[in-house]
């Protein structure tokens, strides 16, 4: 599917996620569009397409989005938003702040507000991204498309109308990128437990989930299937795996992290 050129945007948040939504949109064709950032750092994203202001007051007068898209941390949001209550009905506003619902967000943004909903992940940098999404009542056809090719810029996109699933969604899928970071790095320390060097455990370790996941992500089959295609019986894998899928090791531990974020992410909605 061809992803079409970006309005004009207000993106509120120049971070990791923010700054990896830009460069997306950069890549589609992005029309003179404004960011807010206090950070000097985030002057680096000025061009011609950007102009980059510290602060909500110095917007350029005249200056009216398709879309606000809120990519600051969700600690920020009360402090945040009501600067941008102005453009409602005007503008779609997008964000992608873990927990922050849509009821909350409209007793800042006001009564009329359209709003989505959403999650990515962290791949988004990379254009590998999932972003699950949510439309707020009152969002229409052509605002719900707009935040489609705003989201398809980074990555894979889903929709959801139960807006109590992005708690999960952010359990697996916002928050699953440092799940398998951290299985590389564990099966580095392992290997180099075992006498491997140090630079080759790094690379057997990282080239191992990277291609993986490729792998994964290439193939049609399910990822049980794959796990079992690589596991000839009674061999080294089958042994590994013994361990690994143990009642209280990999099944009962990524079950109740899966729980634990979810409940973390319903707790920032405050």
């Amino acid at each position: 599917m061809t992803l079409e050129a970006i309005p004009p945007i207000l993106l509120v948040g120049c971070g990791r996620m923010g700054s990896a939504m830009l460069a997306g949109w950069r890549e589609q064709g992005l029309a003179p569009s404004v960011a807010v950032d206090p950070a000097p750092a985030a002057l680096a994203w000025a061009g011609p397409d950007l102009t980059v202001v510290p602060q909500a007051g110095a917007i350029p007068g005249g200056f009216t989005p398709e879309a606000v898209v809120f990519a600051v941390k969700p600690q920020n949001a009360a402090a945040t938003l009501p600067d941008y209550a102005g453009y409602a009905g005007l503008s779609v506003f997008l964000s992608i702040m873990a927990g922050r619902t849509i009821g909350g967000m409209r007793a800042s943004l006001g009564a009329d507000a359209a709003i989505v909903r959403a999650m990515p992940n962290t791949p988004a940098a990379v254009r590998q991204g999932v972003t699950v999404a949510c439309p707020g009542e009152g969002v229409g056809a052509a605002q719900r498309h707009l935040c489609e090719d705003l989201l398809r810029a980074i990555g894979k996109v889903a929709w959801v109308e139960d807006e109590a699933l992005l708690d999960p969604v952010t359990a697996v899928s916002g928050s699953g990128p440092a799940y398998v970071f951290l299985l590389a790095e564990l099966m580095e320390a392992a290997a180099r437990e075992q006498g491997i060097p140090p630079e080759l455990a790094r690379l057997l370790a990282r080239q191992t989930v990277a291609g993986s996941g490729a792998l994964l992500g290439a193939s049609e089959e399910d990822a049980a299937a794959l796990r079992v295609a690589v596991t000839s019986p009674g061999g080294t894998t089958e042994r590994a795996l013994a361990v690994l899928m143990a009642a209280d090791a990999w099944p009962a531990a990524v079950s109740q992290a899966i729980k634990a974020a979810t409940q973390r992410s319903r707790e920032l909605a405050g």
